[in-house]
């Protein structure tokens, strides 16, 4: 069904993102969540979440640090 093959990815994505936020107190949760999510999502998604995450972590030092371990800010993952 194409609704479905458009929708599911998007609630994948969705998804991602809740959990990266509610893990976002624990950085080696977070990390752990993170490389999960670079590892299933596609790649289109991933350029979204990367930029969803410069967002998300300009004001969480701790969190920015677990982009720069996996290479994140230098699209290396």
């Amino acid at each position: 069904n194409l609704t479905n093959n458009y929708f599911m990815p998007r609630l994948i994505y969705d998804y991602t993102k809740l959990e990266l936020e509610s893990v976002s107190f624990d950085q080696s949760l977070f990390k752990r969540k993170l490389k999960k999510a670079l590892n299933s999502l596609l790649p289109y998604e991933i350029e979204q979440l990367i930029k969803w995450l410069v967002y998300f972590t300009s004001n969480k030092p701790h969190l920015k640090e677990c982009l720069t371990e996996i290479s994140i800010d230098k699209g290396v993952y």
